[in-house]
């Protein structure tokens, strides 16, 4: 059962039972992600077919160590040619390659545990409460618009001692041609049902321009 099905060359008929297992659940693993991860319908079409290409191309190198290299080198630049997706669409896209590996060699047993298997797992672990604990305050970003003649050295420490666990600048930008600024910090609330507290008081500074609260990365800090 956990044997490859492959020969020493492949016929027809392994190929399209190895295709066809990991279409069937290609597509079977992007219907158990759909309930946790929200992305586009095209993401999960996808996911789907990945399985099936990973484990074409790898049945056709068959152990051909320098195409096998180029094959990798040919993945490693659809990176450049994407947009950075979210980690839960990372985790999915990853799983979906390792299993294509698997039916590739001709393993449709191993490729389908891959698949359902971590999907379970993936599915289960998310509704887990394991790490929704006090340790694991949630990050995000605040953006404030101040007019530019507010001082905005030291112009919330009040308001942020008073609402924040924890707060660090991520930067000042100029906007609307200049006559404004555009703060950013890293923040953590103490308590999150007070943010809209939180925001009511920033208001009150900064003339009631524009804030902004979002989940922190790295990629939305630079926006």
């Amino acid at each position: 059962m956990f044997d490859s099905i492959y020969s020493y060359s492949v016929t027809p008929a392994q190929f399209f039972t190895m295709a066809a297992a990991a279409l069937i659940t290609g597509v079977l693993f992007s219907w158990i992600l759909s309930f946790r991860i929200h992305s586009s319908k095209r993401y999960f079409l996808v996911v789907s077919l990945l399985p099936l290409i990973v484990a074409a191309v790898i049945t056709f190198v068959n152990g051909n160590i320098g195409a096998g290299v180029a094959v990798g080198g040919a993945f490693g630049l659809i990176r450049f040619r994407s947009a950075q997706g979210s980690a839960d669409e990372l985790v999915g896209i990853l799983i979906s390659m390792g299993s294509g590996i698997a039916f590739g060699m001709g393993y449709v047993a191993y490729g389908v545990m891959i698949l359902i298997g971590l999907a379970m797992i993936y599915f289960l672990l998310s509704y887990a409460p394991l790490f929704e604990h006090k340790g694991m305050a949630r990050e995000q970003l605040l953006r404030v618009t101040i007019p530019e003649s507010l001082e905005y050295n030291g112009a919330f420490d009040d308001i942020f001692n008073r609402y924040l666990k924890k707060h660090e600048s991520a930067g000042v930008k100029t906007t609307a041609m200049g006559s404004m600024f555009r703060l950013s910090y890293k923040i953590t609330m103490k308590n999150p049902n007070e943010e809209k507290q939180f925001i009511d008081e920033l208001r009150t500074k900064n003339g009631n321009l524009e804030i902004a609260i979002l989940p922190y990365s790295e990629d939305t800090a630079q926006l």
